[in-house]
């Protein structure tokens, strides 16, 4: 029977370069997925385990990688960056040693931008992969990267260890000297050299480390270099230009194959620089929204909703699809940490209260109300369509570390839960909860501006203040509200209609330096409680003054 597989090595621009022969086989699309695919262990007779083992068992779920179709476009066009970056340097046909040779002057110049007297065709190409977090942008490519060995040590008819691929994230303060750090720290963690010591010593100025670097990336021939976390650059003081210059240089002058990895806050960024590199389309950048409720996420979620820990499987119902896409707007990460703290939060109830271990709309709803507080103005502004307020949430605490510290703390309990919930009940527990939850709140916040020196009558007077101006009682922004007028007065304040009552005749009637009177008379005078305080001297200046 005829092979339809046509391997790869039969391609004679792949065949004949010694960089790509040592590469493992195209695949095609079903076999990637198959490659891609990280699916946790699950076995049905772990569901009769303790609760405190299946607790544990559940965090195998934070490994689970399930590519769609956008990962396998990804895999592809990495495949396609790499092989196509390779024939350009070919050391079969001299192509190689000549970009050796003129990074060899590129060095002796000390500049990245000379003319230099060995012209050698430029086959390598870029792109970028952008998305709100949350969507396995980081995941996809670590996934597709693992397909590949990172090194590969060559004997004929040279003497080289390749560098497949390399890592690296961008520097928080955009810093082309800093990735050039981290770039060689990389490279001799990875083949045991020492270019660090060398090339990376305080006394070597920023250009001629960036040379010493695109040498060595030849040198190793890195097939590609990813650089993630891109969306640093936009809050650096030098600004996006240094480092993405560079970056581009790699490109179109040392034939670097470059990817770059981002958030949608980086998307601007990019189309103002990036784009000067002349090929960091070829191959088409890549724009990853939340996921639509399509056939792609029914199968995603079938997939998903069939790893169940709890005693008795929960049938998956149009209800529950509903929810799911509801209390995640399509954002991967975000449904499969809500069915794993579904699951933990059960499993907890059960083993102080009778019932089944079931998966309801109404337990997923509680778990995305009460677990997902850091991430809701993000997905509220995914319902809303809001792609320039997505762009403002790059700074929220990553999910994972956030479920990470929910299920350390749930495992720690083992099953002492203090919160029963039964779907009969639901309605009376959600009632009894948010009280309790402002008064923790209200407790945190009292003890934190006790601790700065505030009275606890004006700490109190300033949570309610804060708390009738934000109900959400979000404890950040309650915190966030106190801080700016514990340092910062206006200096032209708003003149204010004096109301036409006067202080209540209770406040009258109470001591001169009591609160309540200094407040009510302040009011009168078109003053906020703090402002009032403070001019009768009863709480400290703002921190902004002792300064001064």
């Amino acid at each position: 029977m005829q092979n339809n597989k046509l391997p790869e090595l039969m391609l004679p621009e792949y065949l004949e370069n010694p960089f790509i022969a040592k590469l493992p086989p195209l695949l095609s699309q079903r076999d990637l997925l198959d490659a891609l695919a990280q699916k946790p262990s699950f076995d049905e007779k772990e569901r009769s385990y303790p609760s405190h083992l299946r607790k544990h068992c559940l965090l195998r779920l934070g490994r689970y990688f399930e590519p769609l179709e956008r990962q396998i476009q990804l895999a592809d066009r990495f495949g396609m960056l790499l092989r196509q970056g390779y024939i350009g340097r070919n050391p079969l046909t001299h192509d190689y040693i000549r970009h050796l040779q003129n990074g060899t002057e590129r060095i002796q110049a000390k500049s990245l931008h000379v003319p230099t007297k060995h012209p050698v065709e430029n086959t390598a190409n870029s792109f970028a992969l952008v998305g709100c977090s949350g969507n396995g942008k980081s995941k996809g490519i670590e996934r597709v990267l693992m397909q590949y060995k990172q090194c590969i040590e060559h004997t004929e008819p040279f003497s080289l260890i390749q560098i497949v691929w390399l890592k690296l994230d961008c520097p928080s303060q955009g810093s082309p000297k800093q990735l050039c750090i981290n770039f060689f720290s990389a490279v001799d963690r990875l083949i045991g050299t020492n270019y660090l010591s060398i090339y990376g010593r305080n006394r070597i100025s920023v250009d001629e480390m960036m040379v010493h670097m695109a040498h060595v990336a030849n040198l190793h021939a890195i097939g590609v270099l990813v650089i993630d976390e891109i969306q640093h650059l936009n809050k650096t003081k030098m600004g996006p230009d240094a480092l993405l210059n560079f970056l581009v240089t790699l490109v179109n002058t040392i034939a670097i194959p470059v990817i770059i990895i981002g958030t949608l806050s980086a998307i601007p960024m990019l189309q103002e620089n990036f784009r000067q590199a002349r090929r960091a389309n070829g191959l088409g950048s890549l724009i990853w929204d939340a996921m639509p409720n399509n056939n792609a996420w029914r199968y995603f979620i079938d997939q998903l909703w069939s790893y169940q820990w709890t005693s008795e499987q929960t049938p998956l119902t149009e209800e529950i699809r509903t929810v799911l896409y509801d209390e995640s707007q399509g954002i991967i990460d975000i449904v499969v940490k809500l069915i794993m703290l579904a699951q933990m939060r059960i499993i907890s109830i059960r083993e102080v209260k009778a019932g089944p271990e079931a998966l309801t709309e109404a337990l997923l709803r509680r778990v995305a109300k009460e677990d997902f507080k850091i991430v809701r103005p993000m997905l509220d502004a995914l319902r809303a369509g809001d792609q320039h307020a997505l762009q403002k949430y790059d700074d929220l605490l990553p999910l994972q570390v956030h479920v990470d510290k929910l299920m350390y703390d749930a495992i720690q309990q083992n099953g002492l839960v203090t919160y029963p919930f039964t779907e009969t009940s639901a309605q009376k527990t959600e009632a009894q909860s948010v009280p309790e939850s402002e008064a923790n709140t209200q407790t945190v916040m009292l003890s934190t501006l006790q601790s700065l020196g505030v009275a606890t009558d004006v700490a109190n007077v300033l949570i309610q203040e804060a708390m009738l101006q934000h109900p959400s009682a979000d404890p950040l922004l309650l915190m966030a509200t106190i801080s700016e007028k514990l340092t910062v007065i206006p200096k032209n304040k708003i003149a204010r209609t004096k109301p036409s009552n006067t202080a209540k005749p209770e406040f009258d009637e109470l001591p001169a330096n009591d609160l309540r009177h200094i407040t009510a008379l302040g009011r009168d005078k078109g003053l906020s409680a703090y402002e009032a305080l403070l001019q009768a001297n009863m709480v400290k200046p703002p921190l902004l003054d002792f300064a001064a």
